[in-house]
């Protein structure tokens, strides 16, 4: 390997690692699911309860400093994502809960003669919820189809669909299930000039690549803690003139006002104090190639290179690997000259042997990996995977080659 970030440096922080089975090292494979964390964010999280547990907006110190978290929590998630706005970014469960949130109340702006467009390429979290909104407005619901030979998605299809009927285009930033890259600034350019809105899961993608909203041009966007090193919260950015204008379901004593408008309930404080040490870790990595001086969203973009070269070499290692291995089919993109198109996150499946059976017989040996459709149903029922689906290998910055060269020798010995 050739990348020069400190993977071994970069292992110690995480506590999950030293973990073993059966007395070998378990490797997590499984970040697609849910990435480890490391201590700086479980020490965030008890430092909140033991310390300043309590609710918003009283004046006693506790309550101040709850404030006060939430507030550094907004800012750091501002940085994660690129705006200069943290009263745009609201915080709740997870992205799944919050899109439905915002599906249903953009539904009560649409009518019977709209149309909206999701994508057969992403998880059923940024598709089910528009399906349901679409169906209480009476809307359409239009596709945009797969190309299977490389789990692309087809941009002609997306093109056909669009009109100035549609009033939403939702689309992953990057595929749970594949790994595509998606051409998000086309598509969200696209979508615009037909005068739709443009709605962005990035909870794939957030842990692998630099967001930037401003650069996307995308009116909404949202992703998970848990899946880029921290706890289980989810985070959503829109633009500031529609989540004033847009009317959330809310109670009535809950703010009016941004930050508050679309946060309902009492949020998960200590979850938040953790999401923003995660997001701190992230910005470490990359402090000394952006410079001891550099604000937090510089560090996050020379850190975010850093893990792109490194995690693009232990891809392609796994990928000319399982190559090698009879009987494997790869769901995705295998040319190593469009690597860029695709974060390191591997499915395949074999002629012989169910996903479900590799999956089992590789944790027997330490090795966590994920079988089924990984709520990418309809991009499982669109290759024809169902009801097995595929085996998920997940690559992340704390993986090393070594735990790859280890993945492939129990694959090809249990696949032979």
């Amino acid at each position: 390997m050739s990348s020069a970030l400190p993977v071994d440096e970069l292992r110690t922080h995480f506590p999950a690692l030293d973990r073993t089975h059966n007395g070998q090292p378990v490797a997590y494979f499984d970040g697609p699911a849910g990435s480890q964390v490391p201590q700086s964010v479980i020490d965030a999280v008890a430092d909140y309860l033991a310390n300043r547990n309590a609710n918003c907006g009283a004046p006693f110190d506790t309550s101040r400093e709850t404030d006060a978290t939430l507030q550094a929590g907004r800012e750091a998630a501002a940085d994660l994502v690129g705006t200069d706005d943290p009263d745009t970014i609201a915080f709740g469960p997870n992205m799944t809960t919050m899109t439905l949130a915002l599906s249903r109340a953009l539904a009560a702006t649409w009518g019977p003669e709209d149309e909206i467009i999701v994508s057969r390429l992403d998880h059923d979290a940024n598709v089910t919820p528009w399906v349901l909104a679409a169906r209480t407005a009476r809307a359409r619901v239009r596709y945009i189809d797969v190309v299977a030979d490389d789990c692309t998605l087809d941009l002609g299809s997306f093109r056909d669909a669009l009109s100035n009927r549609t009033r939403l285009v939702a689309v992953g930033y990057a595929s749970n299930a594949a790994g595509t890259i998606n051409p998000l600034e086309e598509i969200v350019a696209e979508s615009h000039s037909a005068g739709a809105m443009t709605f962005v899961d990035a909870v794939h993608y957030a842990p692998h690549g630099l967001i930037d909203v401003a650069g996307l041009g995308c009116d909404f966007l949202a992703c998970s803690g848990y899946k880029f090193f921290g706890p289980h919260v989810g985070m959503l950015w829109g633009r500031r003139e529609l989540l004033e204008t847009v009317q959330p379901f809310k109670l009535r004593p809950s703010p009016d006002a941004l930050p508050g408008r679309w946060m309902t309930g009492t949020q998960n404080h200590e979850g938040i104090a953790g999401l923003t040490a995660a997001i701190d870790y992230l910005a470490a990595i990359g402090r000394s190639a952006a410079g001891p001086d550099a604000g937090r969203r510089k560090c996050l973009a020379a850190a975010y290179r850093a893990i792109g070269d490194y995690e693009r070499e232990l891809g392609q290692r796994l990928v000319e690997g399982l190559q090698q291995i009879p009987g494997v089919t790869i769901w995705g993109i295998t040319d190593p000259e469009r690597f860029t198109q695709r974060v390191p996150t591997v499915s395949f499946t074999h002629e012989r042997h169910t996903p479900r059976a590799i999956a089992e017989h590789l944790a027997d040996q330490g090795l966590c990996v994920w079988s089924g459709n990984h709520y990418a149903l309809p991009l499982t029922e669109t290759l024809g995977l169902e009801p097995e689906g595929t085996l998920r290998v997940g690559l992340l910055h704390y993986n090393t080659a070594e735990e790859v060269d280890r993945l492939l020798q129990v694959l090809a010995a249990f696949l032979d």
